[in-house]
């Protein structure tokens, strides 16, 4: 479901339930720690996902162990982005090449609960969610706009190193399945630029809604 708002260049893996046959590394074992069975067939699953995503690329299984803020260190060259909800496992991997980085969401398709939206949104997104719901009902636009802000952290925090809150970022939702962020946070100083701008796509099916950003290779 998620290959199909991801770019062709993008390899990814998903799973609607835990993999009875998913293991992980002894260095992932260690810094899962001591957690409860559900989180830790969640860890071992979305791992497996991954790792099929990264033979899609034609590489070898490898330890995939978070690193600063949780963001997962994939392999060199490559760069990569994990999601877990309820019922829905996934990852999806580039080569560092091909996209310089991108950023994957899963939720469940609900509304978000009273006071959430005021939270995250700017107030042109508080009015773009409010204008969509009316024209597509069918859709929870506040939840697909958290989704979205998730999908854009996921992607610029591993390419800057650098914090990004939810008025961070201006989302401009489609009713076509596309999107579009704007960073709005000043850049961090670092020898490549930060990515201020960032494609995407959403999808909602079957009780989930994903979210994918991606920004090309800077030249």
């Amino acid at each position: 479901m998620i290959d199909e708002i991801l770019p062709a260049a993008v390899m990814s893996a998903e799973s609607f339930g835990d993999e009875p046959d998913a293991w992980l590394f002894p260095e992932e074992r260690t810094a899962l720690g001591e957690v409860g069975e559900p989180r830790r067939r969640e860890y071992t699953t979305v791992r497996h996902c991954a790792r099929r995503a990264l033979g899609g690329l034609g590489l070898a299984p490898a330890p995939l162990v978070a690193g600063a803020r949780g963001a997962p260190r994939w392999p060199e060259g490559v760069v990569g982005s994990m999601t877990h909800c309820a019922g829905y496992r996934a990852a999806a991997t580039a080569h560092r090449s091909d996209v310089h980085t991108l950023g994957i969401d899963a939720e469940p398709h609900a509304p978000l609960p009273d006071g959430v939206l005021e939270y995250i949104a700017l107030p042109q997104e508080a009015s773009e969610v409010t204008r969509l719901a009316r024209h597509t009902p069918a859709v929870h636009w506040d939840r697909l706009l958290f989704c979205a802000k998730e999908a854009v952290y996921k992607a610029w925090f591993p390419a800057t190193q650098s914090w990004l809150g939810f008025e961070g970022a201006a989302i401009s939702l489609a009713p076509d399945g596309t999107l579009h962020a704007h960073v709005l946070s000043p850049a961090p100083s670092q020898p490549v630029p930060a990515p201020r701008e960032f494609a995407g796509r959403w999808l909602v099916r079957d009780g989930l809604v994903l979210a994918c950003v991606v920004s090309p290779t800077l030249d």
